[in-house]
């Protein structure tokens, strides 16, 4: 009998090999046939649009692919759950990250890997070389340099940096969350949080919840070493701020009576008597890949009453980073954005979660497998090839940056009208 996981692992060796090493290429936008081409092309044509960028630098929007141009950048410490494996292991990963760009939303992306020595040094080569892109997005950098290193960009550069680690997995996260306590009548302001991972996406997650109504000393993270609480000595600045005044000490403690459970951790962190003695009607969103904290079918077996979610595309309700990231740039592109700021993100969250309380068309259902798909415990957000994701997303980030002052354009009329 042929092992599924040795067919598999073939079939995605044999996917980046075939027909050509790797999953991107470059293309031509314009003629290149004749003599007349290529002088307009390079020389003598091509002087002409260099001396208007350098009278006007915002030419470059008009005669380059800047503007729908997104650099891909990692330095391979923390790729997927397979950990520091370097930059050059890192790049089939930025390499698919630059095909959902553009499958997903149109946008050319160019993955670069660095090697570097210090911190300082990763900040300083993508500083140097940001004015090439329209937006810039960070991938698999380990925490706690990811934080250090996009605070810096982001001060450093005049065009948007994202770490999707951290911001798109707090939107999904959140968008969920936030529905399946619709759902269950719940207020985000009034309910016991439980966070199990302390790393990039666990801290943006619990950020960005707050920003949307939880309240910070309602949250108990957990870290390889327990509860992270106020009398202990070892926690680096970003862990400090969910420091909780308490004496409990394990995830047992800080469970009993939580409502939502996000796992950012590791898998089987979370057991079936873990979950026995969470409050009525929990969440929980396990987000562990490719192996989540809890498995769906031991968490409904132990609780009937539990809504759940996991990062993988066999169970319902898939918190996927691929729901959010191309349509934030999307958006934030084409009003040239000098930034992602928290309004951008917070209309992503809004744009999601109304998408999933609306009826689904059937080429949704069709991709889906499912004759189905209807807001509740098992659709509490949309499906990641739902077509109108980028339509919803892209127009509410946009709408955010004019709105918030950070887009150097007004919004293009009719701007993905329905």
């Amino acid at each position: 009998m042929t092992d599924p996981k040795a067919s598999f692992k073939q079939q995605a060796l044999d996917y980046h090999e075939f027909p050509s090493p790797g999953k991107i290429s470059v293309e031509l936008t314009t003629a290149a046939e004749n003599a007349k081409d290529l002088a307009l092309a390079y020389s003598p044509g091509v002087a002409e649009p260099v001396r208007a960028i350098a009278e006007n630098p915002d030419d470059a929007y008009r005669y380059t692919a800047k503007g729908n141009l997104v650099g891909v950048i990692s330095n391979g410490t923390a790729i997927l759950g397979l950990g520091n494996l370097g930059p050059l292991a890192s790049k089939p990963v930025m390499e698919g990250k630059a095909l959902l760009f553009k499958r997903f939303a149109g946008i050319d992306a160019i993955d670069i890997e660095v090697t570097h020595r210090t911190t300082q040094d990763f900040i300083n080569t993508v500083a140097n070389i940001a004015e090439t892109f329209g937006g810039i997005n960070l991938e698999d950098i380990k925490a706690p340099e990811c934080f250090e290193i996009e605070q810096a960009l982001i001060e450093r550069c005049d065009i948007p940096v994202f770490h999707d680690d951290q911001h798109g997995t707090a939107i999904v996260t959140a968008a969920g969350m936030l529905n399946a306590l619709d759902i269950r009548n719940k207020d985000i302001a009034d309910v016991k949080i439980v966070c199990m991972g302390a790393g990039a996406a666990a801290i943006a997650c619990m950020e960005l919840i707050i920003k949307c109504g939880a309240q910070r000393e309602n949250i108990y993270m957990l870290d390889s070493k327990g509860v992270i609480h106020t009398r202990r000595s070892d926690l680096n600045e970003y862990k400090q701020l969910f420091a909780n005044n308490t004496d409990k000490r394990t995830l047992q403690e800080v469970i009993s009576g939580a409502d939502v459970f996000v796992g950012v951790s590791g898998p089987d962190l979370l057991t079936a008597d873990d979950l026995q003695l969470m409050a009525e009607n929990p969440v929980v969103l396990a987000c562990s890949n490719p192996d989540p904290e809890i498995r769906p079918e031991v968490a409904k077996a132990a609780r009937s009453d539990v809504i759940m979610a996991t990062g993988r595309s066999d169970y319902p309700n898939q918190v996927n980073n691929v729901l959010c990231f191309p349509f934030i740039f999307r958006g934030a592109l084409d009003v040239r954005a000098s930034a992602i700021n928290d309004e951008m993100k917070i209309a992503a969250v809004e744009a999601i979660r109304q998408l999933a309380k609306e009826p689904v068309p059937e080429s949704v259902l069709v991709s889906a497998g499912v004759d189905k798909l209807e807001f509740g415990p098992d659709y509490i957000i949309p499906k990641p090839l739902d077509p109108r994701l980028c339509q919803r997303i892209a127009r509410a980030v946009a709408e955010a940056a004019v709105e918030s002052g950070v887009a150097r354009i007004d919004l293009p009329a009719n701007y993905m009208a329905d």
